[in-house]
C-alpha cells in the first residue's frame, strides 16, 4: 500500500490534491481504509480519466447521420419473417449445444436500480405477479427449463452455467439473497458472481467527487465494463474450463428474457456469427432506444441522441421505418470473440458520458444531495464490441413475446412495475388461448386472451404460468385444451400435475 507521501504527490500531479483536504479529521480507521481505496485507484491514469471526462461533457455527441445505412438484410434473421422450417432448425441447433453444454448464459446486474428508486439489485425485485416471484427467481427457473428441454431432447444431462456481474453496489446482496432462496433450486457451483471495476465520478470542471470526508463517489464502469471484469475474474478460464463457446449476454431488468434462446443460438451458431444483438422494431421513430446499423461500413449501436429527427423518421417503400432495429441489451458472443475482445480490444472501448446526481460533501464538509446533476459518470457500453466482430448478426424478435424493461417506478409512463408485470400476465393469457383454453372471471364470463399493456390499458387476466411448467408456450395444449380456466390462474408444478390427473 502507498504512504500518504506518495499519494499527495500522485494525486498532485493529477490535479486532485482535494481528494485529502479532510485528512486530519480523520480517525485511524477511517484513514487506513481511504488509503485501502485510493491505492487501489489508477493513479497513472486519474488525470487523463478527469481531464477527459470534462472534456467529453462539454463537447456535443457527433451527428453521424451522413455515415449511418442499415444493417445488409443478409445479417439479420427475424421471428416474424422466417418460415417455420428455418425458425425450428434454429431451435433444434440452439438446443443441440445446450445439451452439449457449451452454452453459457451471462447477466448484467451492476446497476443501483436508482430510478426505480429500491436500495437493492433490481433482481430482487418483485413487480407484483400472483406467484410473488423476483426477477431472479423467474430468471433461474427459465435456465432449469432449458435445461430440462435440452436434455429430453437429446437424452443428455447438460449445464447451463449462470455468470452474474455484479457490481460494488449489489454483490453483497445478490450472494446473500441467492443464498438464502438455495439458488433457487441451480447447484451453487454453477453461479458465477463476479464484480466489475469502479471509477471516480467527476465534477464539470473535472474534479473528483468526494462522497464523503474520506470516501470518493464511484460508480460501476457501464455493463461496458464487463470486458475488463471477464479478466479481472478469470472468467473466461472458466468457460473454457466447462468447455462453454458460446454466451447468452443479457440486462438483469427485462421481465421476458428468454434465458440461451435456443432459436436465437441456433441461428447465431448456423451463420457462422462470433457477435449477435436480438433487436426489436421501433415502437415510433423517437423512441429512445439506440438502433443497430452500420456506420462508415461497421456495424454499431447509434444512440437516439446521435441520429437527427429527419433520419429517425426516414421510410423505405412499404412505410417501414429504414432505421427501426432497436438495440434490446440482449446479445450472442463466442468465447473466442470475447478472448480476442479482452486480449486486443477493451481499451479501444468508446466511453460514454452520463450526467449524474451525484451526493456529496463541500469544502466545509457539509453532506450535500443535489437536486441537478452535479457530475459526470463515465461509462462503456456492452455493445461498443460490434464494430471488432468478423461475423456480426442481427435477430429480429417480437417485443410483446421477449422485451419489457423495468427501468422506472410506479406512475412512469412506460418501464415500471406494472408494465412489466401486465406484459408478462398478458404474454401467459396468450399462451393459454393458444392452447385451447378459456379463462373466466369469477362470474364466469369469457375474458379476451389479450389485453393492451399500456399504461392506460385495462389490466390483463391474472394468468401466470410457471417456467418451471413451460419455457415459452411450449407443451401446454395437453394440459389445458379445451378447459375453462378460473382466474386468477397460477399454473406451477403443482397444478400441472393435478390437470394431468384428471
Amino acid at each position: 500500500m502507498l504512504s500518504v507521501e506518495q499519494l499527495r504527490q500522485s494525486l498532485d500531479a493529477a490535479g486532485q490534491a482535494h481528494i485529502l483536504h479532510f485528512w486530519q479529521e480523520l480517525c485511524e480507521a477511517e484513514r487506513d481504509s481511504f488509503l485501502q481505496e485510493l491505492s487501489q485507484l489508477d493513479l497513472q491514469g486519474l488525470k487523463e480519466h478527469c481531464e477527459g471526462a470534462a472534456r467529453a461533457a462539454a463537447s456535443p455527441p457527433d451527428s453521424l447521420d451522413q455515415h449511418i445505412e442499415p444493417v445488409p438484410p443478409e445479417a439479420i434473421g427475424s421471428v416474424r419473417r422466417s418460415d417455420k422450417k428455418s425458425l425450428q432448425e434454429w431451435e433444434n441447433e440452439g438446443l443441440l449445444q445446450i445439451s452439449g453444454a457449451r452454452v453459457g448464459v451471462l447477466l448484467l446486474a451492476g446497476g443501483q436500480g436508482t430510478r426505480l428508486g429500491v436500495a437493492y439489485p433490481k433482481g430482487m425485485y418483485n413487480v407484483g405477479l400472483p406467484s410473488g416471484k423476483t426477477l431472479y427467481q423467474i430468471q433461474a427457473e427459465r435456465i432449469h427449463k432449458i435445461q430440462e428441454l435440452a436434455d429430453r431432447k437429446y437424452g443428455t444431462k447438460c449445464i447451463v452455467p449462470w455468470y452474474i456481474m455484479t457490481s460494488e453496489f449489489t454483490l453483497a446482496p445478490t450472494e446473500k439473497f441467492f443464498k438464502e432462496n438455495n439458488y433457487f433450486g441451480l447447484e451453487p457451483s454453477d453461479i458465477v458472481l463476479f464484480e466489475q471495476r469502479m471509477i471516480p465520478a467527476v465534477t464539470f470542471d473535472g474534479k473528483v467527487i468526494l462522497q464523503d470526508k474520506g470516501k470518493i463517489a464511484m460508480a460501476p464502469d457501464g455493463n461496458g465494463g464487463l470486458y475488463q471484469a471477464l479478466v479481472d475474474n478469470k472468467v473466461l478460464e472458466d468457460m473454457r474450463k466447462r468447455g462453454v463457446e458460446f454466451l447468452h449476454v443479457y440486462c438483469v431488468d427485462n421481465i421476458l428474457v428468454k434465458m440461451a434462446d435456443p432459436v436465437f443460438i441456433g441461428f447465431c451458431v448456423s451463420k457462422g456469427a462470433d457477435c449477435g444483438a436480438k433487436v426489436v422494431q421501433k415502437a415510433y421513430p423517437a423512441e429512445p432506444v439506440g438502433v443497430v446499423c452500420r456506420v462508415r461500413g461497421v456495424s454499431q449501436v447509434v444512440e437516439y441522441s446521435e441520429i437527427q429527427p429527419e433520419t429517425a423518421e426516414l421510410r423505405g417503400p412499404e412505410g417501414e421505418l429504414v432505421y427501426s432495429a432497436g438495440n434490446i441489451c440482449n446479445h450472442f458472443f463466442t468465447r473466442a470473440f470475447l478472448q480476442d475482445v479482452a486480449q486486443t480490444f477493451k481499451d479501444q472501448l468508446k466511453q460514454h458520458v452520463a450526467l449524474k446526481k451525484v451526493p456529496h460533501v463541500d469544502m466545509c464538509g457539509n453532506p450535500v444531495k443535489p437536486t441537478k446533476p452535479n457530475g459526470i459518470k463515465m461509462e462503456k457500453f456492452v455493445f461498443d464490441v460490434f464494430p471488432f466482430s468478423r461475423k456480426f448478426v442481427v435477430f429480429e424478435v417480437v417485443r410483446e413475446d421477449e422485451f419489457s424493461p423495468l427501468k422506472n417506478a410506479d406512475g412512469a409512463a412506460t418501464d415500471s412495475p406494472t408494465t412489466a408485470r401486465n406484459s408478462l400476465l398478458a404474454q401467459h393469457c396468450r399462451w393459454v388461448s393458444a392452447a385451447g383454453a378459456t379463462l373466466v372471471d369469477e362470474h364466469g364470463n369469457t375474458l379476451p386472451p389479450t389485453a393492451s399493456v399500456s399504461a392506460g390499458g385495462a389490466p390483463p387476466a391474472q394468468c401466470e404460468i410457471s417456467p418451471l411448467v413451460s419455457y415459452f408456450g411450449e407443451g401446454l395444449e395437453q394440459l389445458l385444451k379445451g378447459r375453462m380456466l378460473p382466474t386468477p390462474f397460477i399454473l406451477d408444478g403443482k397444478r400441472a400435475k393435478e390437470l394431468q390427473a384428471q
